[in-house]
């Protein structure tokens, strides 16, 4: 199943890059080569930048590969060592618990039921929030996936 969602993810993060590299180079060709620059791609490269580091986030936290200071943990023998990969494990599904999902949720909620929508696409600010909760259960299913590796 893990394998399944990370390959899920990586290919949709090449996609929204993808997309924001097309939208990008449409944007340089209509400021310079029609003289009259695309009014939506500013705003559409920021939403999907948005969500290429909220899901990068994600995909990097199931892959194990985010930034980490281990200086205290390799200084430690494997039980200790195994014991603070519990403890921080458990940390971070809280954080992203009550920041991503609740907090994100929140987010969402809030501005969708204030009816925001974005200046230049016309698109409900919620639809781009929305990232932020779906990447927080991501990341609790890996961080609760690293879990259990370790357990057994």
């Amino acid at each position: 199943m893990r394998s399944k969602i990370d390959a899920i993810l990586s290919k949709t993060l090449v996609v929204i890059m993808a997309i924001m590299v097309i939208n990008v180079l449409w944007q340089v060709f209509t400021r310079y080569v029609t003289g009259n620059p695309s009014s939506f791609t500013d705003e559409l490269a920021r939403y999907l930048m948005i969500w290429i580091g909220v899901l990068g986030a994600a995909y990097v936290s199931g892959r194990n590969l985010h930034v980490a200071i281990d200086i205290l943990p390799l200084r430690q023998n494997k039980k200790t060592q195994k014991k603070l990969k519990v403890i921080v494990t458990i940390l971070i599904i809280l954080f992203v618990f009550f920041a991503f999902v609740i907090g994100g949720s929140r987010l969402v909620y809030i501005s969708y039921a204030l009816g925001q929508q974005s200046p230049a696409l016309q698109l409900p600010l919620a639809v781009v929030y929305v990232i932020i909760p779906i990447s927080g259960l991501l990341i609790m299913y890996y961080k609760i996936s690293d879990l259990k590796n370790l357990n057994s």
